[in-house]
């Protein structure tokens, strides 16, 4: 794109510079002498620049879709076939008929080889013909329509400028007539005020030929007022409402030098410098003073036109050294030797964290970026396509569990009605340890053959309680016991020594933990006024926060220590909770491979990853000690 890095030529108002798409059109080795002053830039048509850059986001866009399919493209052409041919661009009808045609070429690489199965070890085989395909003839006739339209068009286009060219040669042609009648000028000048406005009115000539003919109506202008005796006292209005126009024109131009938008600064500017040249001239001794500060603006905004593009691709490279490394680092990833979910899911993180990075950097250049996108794409997708074929050759590893589970769910709701509470109970209790064995079942039964499984261990459990709640007496003792408990935890003294407080309240909690149930009404109230207490002592004698965690969860625990189905149930949460947190440690450690130590930013990010490992390797030392709490119990 060597014509958005030209530089400004310096030109005089005498001197014509060609609208920027007038210059794209014509000879390279024109001088500067052959430019006309309208455009005062280096040709670069705004236009186009702007195409480009739009094209460019949609095909980005495009490659973000979901893939195409024959139908789709048949009615993307059959779209474009129903526009008007000035809105049917090239490079929709190209990369319609790309598209189109990987998709053919992968289905009949697809019958090749289908074939040649098929005709295996058979001598006399035939060789591969592909069957004709109606869509691709339906194609190219809609092609071949859009194709016949856009013809028609361009040649229309064509003829109309060549008519507007016949229109402005009569004009000028009338207008040096005028300029020849030396002795009528206040008869003729309206007729030539007519003449002006009806060049002006006309459209565009022939790209080859405009310069020539917008020199040539400058030229027979001022030989009008030049040549011609005039009227003084008119021309010198005419000169003064001319100066006054192009004044104005100038002073916006200046307010476009701050314009913060580069692209539209540098398209109005196109505009002034037509309105500059549909404007009549002015007083010989002005002229080169006001087209030269005009000029010497035009060159300030064209700099910074260029500098925009060069700066755009410096970011592109930017772009494309980023979109590399991501590319790099997604394929030095071996997924190869995975055996498990998990390892599954944590290289899938790893993936999706790189399409989300993906997403915030910009485009690279035209050729690399498509390039680069199709790259990234075939990684994910290899990737995605192993991980689908590893969960379908476990899809009956799954479908037993499931089974099993479903067994269990029986055997239990079986149970769930029975009033041998020992006998049961004992019976649910290895149900519960053999459902811990068996292996994971398809995500979508995981919750419901769960619930069906903990309803029935539930409804025996809830009834066994009811059955065995006669022991109303000794709760209202532990009660009392426990408000006991919470009056002296209440009466250490402030001013008490801070290792004489903690030994007592570690005394009062062994007490509290060795005290049986309470009516369930109170259970709540009088574990929070507990809890309130011992958590003020730990504020005001600043003990750790785990051991007042483990504390708290220690007592809390004592609360459900004799229903064995509650305390399965909250050993089945940590579990849980414990696998989760085994994930996060394995995916930070995988994470801290991805980074160098060489840098001050890479020593620091390294350093968070390691503090992170250790908090999620304390957290797992605290589920343990949880769970080993409950193993203890059951």
């Amino acid at each position: 794109m060597e014509t958005r890095e030209q530089s400004l030529n310096p030109v005089s108002e005498d001197q014509t510079l060609p609208k920027a798409s007038e210059a794209e059109a014509s000879a390279p080795e024109k001088s500067v002498d052959n430019t006309i002053e309208t455009v005062g830039i280096s040709g670069v048509d705004p236009e186009k620049a702007a195409e480009d850059i739009m094209s460019e986001g949609e095909r980005e866009t495009e490659a973000d879709k979901a893939a195409p399919t024959k139908e789709s493209l048949l009615a993307a052409a059959e779209e474009l076939a129903a526009r008007d041919a000035a809105d049917i661009r090239r490079e929709d009808v190209s990369r319609i008929r790309k598209q189109f045609s990987d998709l053919r070429a992968a289905e009949t690489a697809a019958e090749r080889e289908e074939y040649y199965k098929s005709v295996e070890g058979v001598e006399d085989a035939a060789p591969f013909q592909a069957a004709e395909d109606a869509s691709e003839l339906r194609l190219h006739e809609i092609l071949n329509v859009i194709k016949g339209k856009k013809s028609a068009w361009v040649a229309e286009q064509e003829a109309l400028r060549a008519a507007n060219l016949e229109r402005k040669q009569a004009v000028v042609e009338e207008i040096n007539k005028l300029a020849a009648d030396t002795d009528n000028v206040n008869r003729t000048y309206p007729r030539f005020q007519e003449l002006r406005q009806d060049f002006l009115a006309i459209g565009e000539a022939t790209p080859s030929a405009e310069s020539d003919i917008q020199r040539a109506f400058k030229d027979a202008q001022e030989r009008y007022y030049d040549q011609l005796k005039v009227n003084k006292d008119l021309r010198d209005y005419d000169f003064k409402k001319n100066l006054d126009s192009k004044m104005l024109l100038i002073d916006e131009a200046k307010r476009l030098v701050s314009e913060p938008d580069v692209i539209t600064a540098f398209r109005r500017l196109q505009e002034l410098h037509d309105k500059w040249r549909q404007t009549g001239p002015v007083a010989k001794e002005k002229r080169e003073e006001i087209w030269g500060e005009f000029k010497d603006i035009s060159a300030e905004i064209n700099k910074r036109y260029q500098a925009h593009f060069e700066e755009r691709k410096a970011e592109e490279l930017r772009n494309e050294q980023a979109k590399t490394a991501i590319c790099e680092r997604i394929e030095a990833l071996d997924y190869t030797q995975i055996k498990n979910y998990a390892g599954w899911d944590d290289l899938t993180k790893v993936i999706i964290e790189a399409q989300a990075e993906w997403k915030t950097l910009g485009f690279a250049s035209k050729k690399m970026n498509n390039m680069l996108f199709a790259r990234f794409r075939g990684t994910c997708d290899k990737f995605f396509a192993a991980k689908a074929e590893y969960f379908k050759s476990t899809k009956e590893a799954l479908s037993a569990n499931l089974a099993k589970k479903v067994s269990l769910c029986e055997r239990a709701e079986a149970l769930k009605d029975s009033t041998d509470w020992r006998k049961t109970s004992d019976e649910l209790v290895e149900l519960q340890k053999e459902w811990k064995t068996i292996g994971a079942v398809p995500k979508k039964h995981s919750d419901s053959v769960w619930r069906r499984f903990q309803t029935a261990c539930d409804a025996f459990f809830d009834a066994k309680k009811a059955a065995t709640s006669g022991v109303r007496s000794t709760q209202q003792a532990n009660l009392k016991a426990k408000r006991e408990i919470i009056e002296a935890l209440g009466n250490i003294a402030a001013d008490a020594p801070r290792e004489e407080a903690v030994k007592a309240i570690k005394e009062l909690q062994a007490k509290w933990n060795q005290i049986g149930h309470v009516p369930f009404r109170d259970k709540d109230k009088i574990y929070d006024a507990y809890r309130e207490k011992v958590n003020g002592l730990y504020s005001r004698l600043n003990m750790r926060e785990s051991r007042e965690n483990f504390a708290g969860f220690e007592s809390s625990l004592e609360g459900i220590s004799g229903d064995e189905n509650r305390l399965y149930r909250e050993r089945e949460r940590l579990m849980r909770a414990f696998e989760q947190k085994r994930a996060e440690l394995q995916t930070v450690e995988n994470n801290m491979g991805f980074f160098s130590s060489k840098s001050k930013a890479g020593e620091s990010m390294m350093r968070e990853l390691q503090h992170r490992v250790q908090r999620v390797k304390d957290d797992l030392e605290m589920l343990e000690k949880k769970i080993a709490l409950i193993d203890s119990k059951l």
